[in-house]
């Protein structure tokens, strides 16, 4: 399906309607509705794909006979070449229309996931991961652009605050979904359904988003700077893949080598970007000059790396520390994704009108949490079960869930509408090298104290540790938020006539 198939409506960037009123107090109407529930479900597929493989490794390495490093590689090619695209993918949207090309990226992704339905070996299935993660990257940035430049006032924070709560929802998700589609064997498939679902699902959105997405492109539409995009893509490659890979290989010299290599190349993208700011970059320099973004940037970076540490060694201590079974410990995980999901629809609820007190009040109530939680631990309850901690876990959740979307949307607020898919796609880049940096710590800070070995007692200890370094990231990121705005008052005036 060529690009010009996917457009019923001449490319502009649109003006306010009856779904991106100026009113603060307008009501969203139906087609905006479905607009909405299409951008969201792509985000939703994104965030199950890279998960649901999880519950589904030991049924897929028994009929596909794949060895340990095929089966690392299931998550990581998906992972690597979604992270290498996505500055290029929201520079896309800007350039030649955010619904094509999200469309474009979900013909993509629909594919992929039949291809990897479909694989008759490791290989196959691999390759097919690696293309799908790159649709993803083209595919996902459109979504936060999409939000920015269609909703305004109450009804944006609305938006907002709904992709928290799809966050929320899709971390846990994505493994119990991988769990029940493959021991359910839907058709005698065995694992083959947590891919071939997306197939419809995907369908379903490439009808109703070609029908209800406004389409929005930037104001003065200019070539793709390729050079950026290969020195972003290498970059990315260089930084990402030994923080993806280090720990399994023991952190050898090439891992700090590749690290070193992707922060000079950073450097050289970044001199580039300065040289080409008049002529059109891949990366408007000029929005990492605005505070509210780069504080709402850097609290977004510091989320994802507290949240790769904690959900990674709270697994293990779940399993090792407490000799919790696979399954009770996923329903420890859907505890913590009830607290989120409910943070979540306290903060649409309030549409935006807190602003940064919100997110603010919701780390404390998470760092209130952590340190209940790890004062229970250190008690000395070795036998905890998962009812005795029910409580800061879903205190955890909520104060989780009230941060997800409303940094969104206060980081993005003031962004001009000819930058969105730019700042969405640095924004989403900011979540994958966070929590790949998050993975990485586990490392030196839970790994080291275990020695790798499963003892109850020594993985107790080593979380322990863990959820201060948690609390900590939570304090520095309640801090950063301080670069977000105080009040909400012009915001639709802002964001609209920049």
């Amino acid at each position: 399906m060529n690009s010009s198939a996917l457009d019923n409506e001449p490319e502009h960037t649109p003006e306010p309607s009856a779904h991106a009123s100026s009113g603060t107090a307008s009501k969203m109407t139906t087609a905006a509705r479905i607009a909405l529930a299409v951008v969201l479900t792509g985000e939703l597929m994104n965030i199950l794909d890279d998960s649901v493989v999880l519950t589904a490794i030991p049924t897929l390495q028994q009929s596909l006979g794949a060895g340990p490093a095929a089966v690392q590689w299931l998550t990581a090619g998906y992972a690597l070449t979604f992270a290498l695209g996505l500055i290029t993918g929201g520079r896309l949207g800007d350039l030649y229309g955010r619904r094509r090309i999200f469309l474009l990226g979900t013909v993509g992704f629909t594919l992929a996931s039949l291809l990897c339905g479909i694989a008759a070996g490791p290989g196959m299935l691999i390759a097919a991961r690696v293309v799908q993660g790159s649709a993803a990257a083209v595919m996902i940035p459109q979504v936060l652009a999409t939000l920015h430049v269609t909703f305004d006032g109450e009804n944006r924070s609305r938006a907002f605050g709904l992709y928290g709560a799809v966050l929320a929802m899709a971390n846990v998700a994505g493994p119990v979904l991988g769990g029940a589609l493959t021991e359910a064997d839907l058709f005698g498939l065995s694992w083959r359904p947590i891919f071939l679902i997306n197939v419809p699902i995907g369908l379903a959105v490439i009808i109703l988003g070609r029908k209800f997405i406004t389409e929005s492109t930037a104001a003065k539409a200019d070539r793709l700077d390729l050079a950026g995009m290969l020195l972003s893509a290498i970059a990315m490659a260089l930084i990402v893949f030994p923080l993806t890979e280090g720990h399994a290989h023991g952190w050898p010299l090439w891992c700090f080598a590749m690290l070193a290599s992707g922060l000079l190349v950073l450097g050289v993208f970044l001199r580039h970007q300065q040289r080409r700011k008049n002529d059109a970059p891949l990366v408007a320099l000029s929005l990492l000059e605005n505070n509210q973004f780069s504080g709402g940037l850097s609290a977004q970076l510091t989320l994802a790396l507290l949240c790769g540490l904690f959900f990674m060694t709270w697994s293990l201590y779940l399993q090792h520390g407490l000799g919790m079974s696979p399954l009770m410990a996923a329903l420890a995980f859907v505890t913590l994704a009830l607290g989120e999901l409910a943070g979540a629809m306290t903060a649409t609820k309030t549409a935006g009108r807190f602003a940064r007190r919100l997110p603010q009040t919701g780390a404390l109530i998470a760092l209130a949490a952590i340190t209940a939680y790890g004062i229970q631990i250190s008690s000395g309850q070795a036998e905890m079960t998962l009812l005795a901690m029910t409580v800061p876990v879903l205190l955890l959740g909520f104060g989780f869930g009230m941060i997800g979307g409303p940094i969104a949307d206060l980081t993005l607020a003031k962004v001009p509408h000819e930058s969105a898919g730019s700042a969405s796609g640095l924004f989403n880049t900011a979540l994958q090298l966070g929590y790949a940096l998050g993975i990485a710590l586990t490392g030196p800070v839970f790994f080291s104290a275990t020695g790798g070995v499963p003892t109850s007692t020594l993985n107790r200890d080593a979380f322990t540790g863990v959820l201060w370094w948690v609390g900590g990231a939570l304090a520095v990121m309640w801090a950063l938020m301080f670069f977000l705005p105080q009040r909400m008052n012009g915001r639709a005036e802002d964001s609209a006539g920049q």
